[in-house]
């Protein structure tokens, strides 16, 4: 969601802030904003609405520049996007930046108010600001003025607080929102995400839940949630700042489309050998407590719930395990009757949504067996609360419509179904059987990707619909709410998905010459019922755009539309049917001129609830 950019240096700081802020774009915003302590230790702020290229161009034609300093870049929550809203938030000597949201607000507001402070915003952020001013002119440190200052919070929040009359002190506070310091070459940096950070740092702290750090020249001393000083372990990495970059491709989204085959190849790579998977894939322990599983439970929010809802098709009919996947912004509200055999499975890209965050530590109490999270961020606060993890190897994923990391996941939970399927219903014939498919997997999304010149063609069809409806059955149904899903977030069409023999109770009287209607068609028991479901749609005039196997025995006629699919077996249908709908979705928001990779409303990481 927002994102958090600091540094302190003995140089400009400004261009480092500036450029953290331009690698952070891709998880969507509406204004941005700067705050450095300058020479005359002053605190100078810049402040826009829009992209961070109006605030870049601010600077240019005001120029500011410090050794120490804060930017951010913010996703609306409380106000409308505009300068006021815009952080850095000041309140006299003091400057803040803010990720989350802060529940008893109103109540702090209504306070320092009644105190004689005045506000500037609609934001939840600046009582935050006015606490920490207060408690500073009382204690007359930074670090204890913050200290004291998120004792008297009620929510979510990660904080970078400079102060005016020092240009060598940054303080950083976390709970429940990601935050990272960076360490370089005798200067420190914080974000929200490491990405900002690369080309300056290599080495990362992750912060704790509680933690709040004080960061000099000299070092970082981190306290925890107790008040207690820790130390937090310093982690490398590996990402490079030109790993990020577009190539060859228009769009981030494109790229990663196409990174698909070779990411795959990484998910699988080392977890699987002669045709068996590797006890070692989820580790030992893990190994052992699969034997006495009975059911799983899996929650995730958007495109990796979808993930879900397939892996929940494969555990029940290829494990024969009872599978429940839910919603995991609903989870946490409604009472729950736990198997204690159950593990509890929890899907994320960025490891940092909080309603899946939320969703995990509830589970601590509701007597779940085990906690284990399917994620693609090692450091994630997701990983770091469960028991066990599979990393799911996509590299960053820039553009907010996920794709990669869609197949990636399902390639992971597929790993899963056989580790826990072994102890049920999977046989070693099976078990050999999914292996060679997921060997032979990005052979055939390579395939797949060859279809672009056809899905072209599909996408000039759809640039004057304003609805679309996405069909599909059995495990193709979430395939389908994941194609209707891209094609709304990416070209701004209204989508919605269906399963396709529910079209009579209700989604018929939608049908007409300007509806598109896409369906996935496997060649597997369900085909005969899918054709009937669409012939449904073409007696009442709909456009039918389908992409079916090779030998699903399909005929382009009047209305209907095809791209075939070349064979595969029904075990990975639903990732290789994936990827032709996200390149509809894509190359339809490129003809409609949409911004692909930053969505309108749209953030990468929903880092609040």
């Amino acid at each position: 969601m927002c994102g958090i950019v600091g540094a302190l240096a003995k140089r400009d700081i400004t261009p480092v802030l500036l450029q953290g802020l331009q690698r952070l774009e891709y998880r969507g915003y509406d204004s941005a904003g700067i705050a450095v302590v300058d020479a005359e230790n002053a605190v100078q702020r810049r402040r826009t609405q829009g992209k961070v290229k109006n605030l870049e161009a601010l600077i240019n034609e005001q120029p500011l520049s410090g050794f120490c300093g804060i930017s951010h870049t913010r996703w609306a929550t409380h106000g409308v996007p505009s300068e006021n809203n815009a952080h850095p938030h000041l309140c006299e000597d003091i400057a803040l930046v803010h990720n989350g949201i802060i529940e008893n607000h109103e109540e702090l507001r209504k306070q320092q108010i009644e105190q004689g402070h005045e506000f500037d915003s609609e934001t939840d952020t600046e009582v935050i600001v006015h606490l920490v001013h207060d408690e500073y002119k009382a204690e007359g440190d930074l670090f204890k003025a913050v200290q004291n200052s998120i004792k008297q919070l009620e929510g979510a929040y990660a904080l970078g607080v400079i102060e005016q009359s020092n240009n060598n002190r940054l303080v950083a506070a976390r709970k429940g929102s990601p935050l990272v310091i960076g360490i370089g070459e005798g200067e420190y940096f914080i974000a929200s995400d490491v990405f900002a950070l690369l080309g300056e740092a290599k080495k990362f702290i992750y912060l704790e839940d509680g933690d709040i750090a004080d960061i000099t020249l000299e070092g970082v001393t981190i306290y925890d949630v107790a008040g207690k000083q820790v130390t937090r372990a310093i982690n490398e990495t590996e990402l490079k700042a030109n790993n990020i970059g577009l190539g060859r491709y228009r769009h981030y989204m494109q790229k990663e489309i196409f990174e698909q085959a070779a990411v795959l190849k990484q998910t699988i790579e080392g977890r699987i050998g002669n045709g068996r998977l590797l006890d070692s894939c989820f580790g030992v322990d893990a190994n052992e407590a699969f034997k006495t599983i009975e059911e799983v439970q899996i929650v995730a929010c958007g495109t990796s719930y979808h993930a879900g809802v397939v892996a929940k098709y494969w555990f029940e009919s290829i494990a024969g395990i009872p599978c429940h996947i839910e919603v995991a912004s609903e989870f946490r509200y409604r009472p729950h009757i736990v198997n204690k055999k159950t593990l509890f499975v929890t899907i994320s890209q960025s490891g940092e949504t909080a309603d899946t965050l939320a969703a995990l530590q509830a589970s601590a109490e509701l007597g779940y067996a085990n906690t284990l999270s399917i994620c693609n961020v090692p450091e994630s606060s997701l990983v770091r609360g469960s028991e066990w993890h599979l990393m799911t190897k996509a590299g960053p994923e820039i553009g907010v419509a996920s794709t990669k990391a869609f197949t990636t996941q399902l390639a992971a939970l597929l790993l899963l179904v056989v580790a826990l399927g072994k102890h049920h219903l999977i046989s070693k014939k099976t078990e050999v059987n999914i292996v060679r498919q997921l060997e032979i997997l990005p052979e055939k999304v390579a395939e797949v990707l060859r279809l672009e010149p056809e899905i072209i063609k599909f996408a000039e069809a759809f640039e004057g619909a304003n609805n679309a409806l996405f069909l599909g059955r059995g495990e193709q149904y979430p395939v389908a709410m994941e194609g209707a899903l891209k094609l709304k977030e990416v070209s701004y069409i209204h989508a919605e998905a269906y399963p396709a023999g529910e079209l009579k109770h209700g989604p018929l009287a939608l049908v007409d010459e300007h509806m598109p209607i896409v369906a996935v068609a496997p060649n597997n028991d369900l085909l005969e019922k899918l054709k009937s479901n669409l012939q449904e749609v073409q007696a009442r005039g709909g456009k039918l755009f389908v992409f079916a196997d090779k030998l699903a025995s399909f005929e382009e006629a009047e209305g209907l539309s095809l791209i075939r699919v070349s064979e595969i077996d029904d075990i990975i249908a639903p990732i290789i049917y994936t990827i032709p709908l996200q390149l509809l979705a894509y190359h339809v928001a490129v003809i409609k001129g949409t911004d692909v990779d930053q969505p309108r409303n749209l953030a990468k990481s929903v880092t609040v609830e």
